[in-house]
């Protein structure tokens, strides 16, 4: 029995998150600095004789089945996983060639500013070109993720998330319209240790509803909102000084731009924020942070920060007791990655039938 595999790291986005939504991409231009870490989306993938597809959500504790000589209806229950094999027909007329059991996890939950939703379609891809044979380049699989979360199910939302969660590493995107471009930065290994030393990562509690607070920022952008506007045109400068700082190892200065950013990002839309995260935010600059900002869309989840060592412990400490969480990560210079395995049929793995 041969199950196929796939991880897609999950992100933290430094600068210019938001840049990257239409319309403001596409009249504009977005540019967005981020970094995927050791946190991942999942996919394993194992054929069976039949004709149904059976997908098993760790995450959403959900088991969804459909033929696959029915179209899957789109009712809530899985619609990502079921858009992507809808576009990943396997064979020449068009159709899956057989049923399979997909079984999906991520690190962090859906929702809480990481990525998770579109590292997972990208995983998902991933384990159905491994075991179709089909060949994609980062480029085709991020376009292809991007497509079925935002143009097939109409989910709102930018594009930096597949691509970080295809290519991996540092990067500052480019966004023009349908044209994007991954720049990869060589950054020196001393300057990536310093900067690991230095960022702290917590979890803030709860997940939101991305597309709510994008579509808030969208209609800013649309009405011309002055401030709205501004902002997004800062994020692009503050995403290049943001950069630079990185590459020459200044990171007094990429900490005190973090927190510009920070502060320009919440002029986009009112529900970027709310108490607790400024509170968090707030205890952890009075303690000795430089800067940070919530990871993503924002309204909860994750939260980095940018502190001299010295000051770490007291920050930890305070912000544990406002119900924040400490949790250790590193970067991951690798985006997606597959594999195959080969278990004996007796096997049953973990999340699958042995029905087989």
């Amino acid at each position: 029995m041969t199950i196929y595999r796939a991880k897609a790291p999950l992100r933290i986005s430094f600068a210019g998150g938001g840049t990257d939504v239409s319309p403001y991409a596409d009249e504009r231009g977005g540019l967005v600095l981020n970094a995927t870490v050791d946190k991942y989306a999942y996919a394993s993938l194992r054929p069976i004789s039949g004709r149904t597809i059976t997908i098993k959500s760790l995450d959403y504790h959900t088991i969804t089945k459909f033929d696959l000589d029915q179209p899957p209806v789109y009712d809530g229950q899985l619609d990502l996983v079921k858009a992507a094999i809808q576009r990943l027909q396997v064979n020449e007329t068009g159709e899956i060639k057989q049923g399979f059991e997909l079984f999906l996890h991520t690190d962090a939950p859906p929702g809480s500013g990481l990525g998770s939703s579109s590292a997972i379609v990208v995983a998902i891809i991933g384990a159905i070109i491994q075991w179709s044979g089909l060949t994609l380049t980062s480029y085709e699989i991020a376009a292809l993720a991007y497509q079925i979360e935002r143009l097939d199910l109409g989910i709102k939302g930018g594009r930096q998330d597949q691509y970080a969660a295809a290519f991996g590493g540092f990067n500052l995107i480019e966004f023009y319209g349908d044209r994007v471009i991954v720049n990869p930065l060589r950054i020196p290994e001393a300057i990536l240790n310093e900067l690991h030393y230095g960022l702290m990562l917590f979890y803030t509690g709860g997940t939101r509803l991305s597309a709510r607070i994008i579509d808030t920022q969208t209609q800013g952008f649309v009405q011309r909102q002055e401030e709205v506007v501004s902002a997004m045109d800062s994020l692009k400068q503050l995403t290049i000084e943001t950069k630079n700082a990185l590459l020459q190892g200044r990171l007094e200065d990429f900490g005190a731009l973090l927190h510009e950013s920070w502060i320009n990002k919440k002029k986009m839309a009112t529900s970027i924020s709310n108490p607790q995260i400024d509170e968090i935010y707030l205890e952890a600059r009075r303690l000795g942070a430089l800067g940070g900002k919530i990871s993503g869309a924002g309204g909860g989840g994750y939260m980095f920060l940018y502190c001299p060592y010295e000051t770490q412990a007291a920050i930890a400490e305070r912000l544990e007791e406002l119900g924040a969480v400490l949790v250790n990560f590193s970067f991951e210079k690798n985006g997606l990655q597959t594999w195959e395995t080969h278990l004996s049929e007796v096997h049953n793995l973990a999340g699958f039938s042995s029905d087989s």
